[in-house]
């Protein structure tokens, strides 16, 4: 028996709610896949982010290192 503070687990999707123990196994398991296909996204997405800021750090050494370098001649 569930006291007042356990909730069942809840699925909301496209705007419906549905008991999440009382689903089928295999539509359990296309949860399960969808939580980890979504953790997998943010991690990288996060990884994204890291590389963005390294980039841009190379960014600015780069620029700092080629100042007072001659540049090359524009072709006519």
């Amino acid at each position: 028996m569930q006291t007042p503070s356990q909730q069942p687990p809840v699925l909301t999707f496209e705007g419906k709610r549905y008991d999440l123990n009382g689903l089928p196994d295999d539509v359990k398991e296309m949860v399960r896949g969808m939580q980890v296909a979504d953790a997998q996204l943010r991690m990288h997405e996060d990884t994204l982010k890291v590389l963005a800021v390294g980039r841009q750090a190379m960014a600015m050494q780069l620029n700092e290192r080629l100042q007072g370098i001659p540049t090359l001649e524009e072709p006519a």
